[in-house]
């Protein structure tokens, strides 16, 4: 896809865990006219889905294959131990992988973190998904280690958890499909995760500054040029008849003709000795 050709909707995908809320609030005040689709997708479909054309980028768990995709590290989460209400882990603030040596440690096939080595006991089997892990660990079977994003999406009452310091982390990017030249709409999305400003050179180019500022200077030099200047500068241009003050300057006679004319205004005009 050219720079030129512009779709009617953008498509985003997105796995478990990751909200895009921030970034699609962005994007629906910069690129009112442009629609962004939510596709959600599991962890394991989601660069099939890139790959595809079926999303224009996604928000995905590392790690990426670089081959035929791009990708922007975003942030990394924290990874944590869910536990029972009523277990031991919930009675400290954060545990160590060696906390929990001797428990059943759960390790669904969707696992997002990329151990080198599983900590604990394994259990009999691996279930589906981390959904049915939860599931396992609110029956007491055993404990689940996941990012802490994936915990809230599967937060039950009767369940908590708490940071494991040592255990692997999971880190969100954006990816999509490689290509000659970067779509436009990709470029756009890649400048809102970035920060980039509505002003940024990138994607559809800058909106024109407003003259706003300028009229209203030109606006006040223009005053104070009609008003022969401003300030002590302007005083002192007026022939020094009153200071700002209304009092009359120190110095000047009440004799002279101004002054004469001064005092016509007030009361009886002053005698001669």
């Amino acid at each position: 896809m050219t720079g030129s050709e512009v779709p009617h909707t953008f498509r985003l995908a997105y796995v478990p865990g990751v909200t895009p809320a921030k970034w699609v609030r962005v994007w629906k005040e910069r690129l009112p006219d442009v629609p962004l689709t939510l596709v959600a997708v599991a962890p394991a479909e989601s660069f099939g889905l890139l790959r595809s054309g079926e999303a224009d980028a996604g928000l995905v768990r590392l790690p990426v294959d670089r081959t035929d995709l791009s990708a922007i590290p975003l942030y990394t989460e924290t990874t944590v131990a869910v536990v029972p209400k009523d277990h031991l882990v919930a009675a400290v603030e954060e545990v160590s992988l060696a906390d929990l040596a001797d428990e059943i440690v759960l390790h669904p096939l969707d696992d997002t973190l990329g151990w080198k080595e599983l900590p604990g006991k394994p259990a009999f089997e691996r279930p589906a998904t981390t959904a049915d892990a939860i599931e396992l660990v609110a029956a007491g079977i055993g404990v689940l280690i996941v990012p802490q994003s994936l915990a809230r999406l599967h937060h039950r009452k009767d369940l908590t958890y708490r940071t494991v310091t040592d255990a692997p982390a999971s880190r969100v990017a954006l990816s999509w499909k490689q290509e000659e030249v970067t779509p436009d709409l990709v470029e756009e999305f890649i400048g809102i995760v970035r920060g980039r400003t509505v002003n940024s050179t990138r994607g559809r180019g800058p909106t024109p500054p407003q003259p706003k500022t300028k009229a209203k200077r030109a606006e006040t030099g223009k005053g104070a040029g009609a008003g022969g200047g401003s300030g002590a500068g302007a005083r002192r241009k007026s022939g020094g008849g009153k200071p700002a003050s209304g009092k009359p300057a120190s110095g000047k006679s009440t004799r002279s003709g101004a002054g004469g004319a001064k005092g016509g205004k007030g009361g009886k005009p002053r005698r001669r000795p």
